[in-house]
């Protein structure tokens, strides 16, 4: 049975000004403290206060040392605020994605005294990996929170009894590092390293012992890679892995069912054609052709929507970056993750097992946070998946350049433009103009700097890579820069201060907040796809259904997915428009395509003018999906320019170093089963900014849509 844990709910057991058991976030901008004049109850409570220029949110956060049975867990507490400008509240968050509250909606904000709050979300034990829970501001003001709760199924979680833990987790004996130390790796060590990469995700996702949890398989990776590297050749190297293989016990044969309906077969014929010895081939054969269920320990399938879910992975958040077993070990579970559960690893254009063998050394040499990050980034950027890159890191933000000159840059015409300014001020007084070419950044060229940064900048296809390049360019850890230029057919030069993120407005035409809808004229309506809500369908739809065009602008991201509400008042009955490939537990690698989705109600409205949908390298994943939706209106016309390439719910990735990254989780595929990730959305019209547009502050995209509908 397992030992109940301790829980510090009060703020009452302290030590080091602190309260024990709880942290917040590294947010500089917010302090947390215990208040020892103004508490609920007891003796303290945590204080949450702004102190900063830029104001985000910060929060006093309590891990729970533990899983639960039950089917809902409550939190509730004593919140007080002082000038709240956003908003106060509690939180509770079930990892990986399984429910989550941070009482936005309650709004509460100004000056109010204790007063109790409550939330209840619905548990998963089965699924469920961490529950945190606290307190949090976002804004300006001040926060107490004091006698906090936590209850499940209407018992106080301190008489519940934890979950016995898995035989995986009660393994403790690297939780303090891998104790391996590489040596100057030879050409066979790598080949061999490469082999154990291979055989350790195979057999992780293909053995039914691993799958029940009964085994730490990060921590079995530590213990036969000695042997490996120890090897003196492929005998020796494969007997090791025979003996460490076949301590997991044997296997019930039943599995391996192929489908000849797959849109993705897996690729297993190494363990044939690699040169292993009978005793290993036979071995890998026989775990290939096990029976397995759809239950595993590290791997699942997300409700409904089925994209793989990755379940307790150790994220080391505590890693050095000198340990090689846990670099090794990032290598090997992004690699095989790709191998077995991502839709479109057909398109990765080149042989996804060289790729593993490349990388060994990559993470072998590097001993750094930096390099360690860069070669992750790297890695991360073969898999030519917009959705897969790494956000927000420190590290990375140093290597880039923490500091911003305050204008936007994007490549306009393939050449990098100045398209507006991130503070009113200060940009202007720099001297640049808007449709200004930068040529060169501190003597190199524009050209020479894009390509350093091309493997750097992971996405889909060359247009998005470009997109996310273009505000990389005027970064520094420096306090000025130097730019070259040209205007107007003239050159210059000029030396540009840069400033701290929070200092500066960052423009992200990603996400819109401006108008939703408008009559464009007398002819056209206009929705913007980024906030347009299908809640006031039925007062728009009056305005736009007698109109002679509707433009849906989607360069941007959907914020409430209007696509199947929308879609009922264009077309008065269903078509298809999309075919989606989901992976298998039971077959790692298989991908097959359930039968295509439509839009458009049964008996829907119907709209009979033109439907213009406007996209470009901003419309990602949903917004794709949003358009191929609208596409399919029988007098639809694409517009503008390649999409992202990215499409289908991502899933999450845990990786050492407490590194998050996404992928692309399901496949999305026209009903023909034509390709959308990296192709995008191709535009059945291409229209592309000029920097002359950009200089008179055009939109020529949207000015060719108000032209096409004119036309008679």
């Amino acid at each position: 049975m397992a030992q109940k844990p301790d829980y510090n709910f009060d703020f009452e057991q302290v030590a080091a000004d602190s309260a024990i058991g709880w942290v917040g976030s590294s947010n500089k901008d917010y302090r947390r403290s215990l208040d020892s004049t103004i508490a609920k109850s007891g003796n303290y409570s945590a204080v949450l206060e702004f102190i900063g220029e830029q104001p985000s949110f910060g929060t006093w956060t309590f891990v729970l040392p533990e899983n639960y049975p039950g089917k809902k867990i409550t939190l509730s507490g004593y919140i007080k605020t002082e000038n709240v400008e956003g908003y106060a509240g509690l939180w509770m968050r079930i990892d990986p994605q399984i429910a989550f509250n941070n009482m936005q909606q309650e709004g509460i904000s100004g000056t109010t005294d204790w007063k109790r709050y409550e939330f209840t979300l619905t548990m998963a034990p089965e699924r469920t990996e961490r529950i945190m829970l606290g307190a949090l501001l976002a804004g300006k003001g001040k926060l107490w929170v004091d006698g906090l709760k936590v209850t499940i199924d209407g018992k106080d979680i301190a008489t519940v009894v934890p979950l016995e833990k898995p035989a995986a987790k009660r393994d403790t004996a690297f939780d303090t590092g891998s104790a391996i130390t590489l040596p100057d790796l030879n050409m066979k060590q790598v080949e061999d390293l490469k082999v154990l990469g291979l055989v350790w995700g195979f057999v992780k996702y293909h053995h039914p012992t691993i799958a029940k949890g009964d085994v730490n398989w990060d921590y079995e990776l530590f213990r036969v890679m000695p042997a490996v590297l120890a090897a003196r050749n492929d005998a020796e190297r494969d007997e090791a892995l025979v003996e460490w293989i076949q301590k997991l016990g044997p296997v019930e044969k039943g599995g391996d069912k192929p489908s000849v309906n797959a849109k993705l077969q897996p690729d297993l014929d190494w363990i044939t054609t690699s040169g292993f010895s009978e005793a290993l081939t036979t071995l890998l054969t026989d775990i290939r052709q096990a029976k397995r269920t759809d239950s595993h320990y590290y791997i699942g399938l997300m409700p409904n929507v089925r994209n793989p879910e990755f379940k307790n992975e150790t994220a080391y958040e505590r890693m050095e970056p000198a340990d090689d077993g846990l670099r090794l070990l990032a290598l090997y579970r992004y690699w095989n993750m790709i191998q077995y559960f991502f839709p479109y690893k057909n398109l990765i254009e080149e042989d996804w097992k060289d790729v593993l063998g490349e990388f060994v050394p990559k993470f072998a040499d590097v001993s750094d946070m930096e390099g360690y990050m860069l070669a992750l980034l790297e890695l991360i950027g073969r898999v030519h998946d917009t959705h897969a890159t790494i956000r927000g890191n420190p590290v990375l933000d140093k290597f880039f350049g923490e500091r911003h000159v305050p204008v936007d840059v994007h490549f306009v015409e393939e050449q990098a433009v100045v398209t507006g300014y991130r503070h009113d001020v200060w940009g202007k007084a720099m001297g640049l103009e808007v449709g200004d070419v930068i040529t060169a950044v501190d003597g190199k060229r524009i050209a020479d700097r894009t390509k350093e940064l091309m493997k750097y900048a992971p996405a889909s296809n060359y247009a998005r890579k470009l997109r996310d390049i273009g505000p990389m360019l005027l970064r520094s850890n420096d306090s000025a820069l130097r730019i070259d230029g040209v205007r107007d057919g003239r050159r210059f030069s000029k030396v540009l201060n840069t400033y701290e993120p929070g200092e500066l407005k960052f423009n992200n035409p990603f996400y819109v907040e401006d108008m939703d809808f408008k009559i464009i004229g007398d002819d056209i309506a206009y929705i913007n796809n980024g906030s347009f809500n299908a809640k006031d369908l039925p007062l728009y739809w009056d305005r736009m259904k007698n109109r002679k065009g509707l433009i849906i602008d989607a360069r941007n991201y959907p914020r409430h997915f209007p696509i199947h509400q929308l879609s009922g008042y264009l077309m008065p009955y269903p078509i298809p428009f999309v075919a989606i490939s989901r992976g298998s537990i039971q077959q790692p690698g298989f991908f097959v395509v359930d039968p295509p989705t439509s839009v458009g109600a049964v008996n829907g409205k119907r709209y009979d003018g033109k439907v213009v949908i406007l996209v470009n390298e901003m419309s990602l994943s949903s917004a794709e999906y949003h358009a191929m939706a609208y596409r399919v209106h029988p007098n639809a016309t694409v517009m503008g320019s390649a999409t992202a390439g990215a499409d289908g719910n991502i899933s999450p990735i845990m990786l050492p170093g407490g590194i998050r990254t996404v992928i692309s989780g399901i496949g999305i595929y026209y009903p023909d089963g034509g390709e959308t990730q990296r192709v995008g959305i191709v535009p059945d019209i291409e229209v592309k900014p000029t920097i002359r547009g950009i200089k008179e502050g055009r939109d020529e995209v949207l000015e060719k849509a108000i032209k096409l509908i004119k036309e008679e």
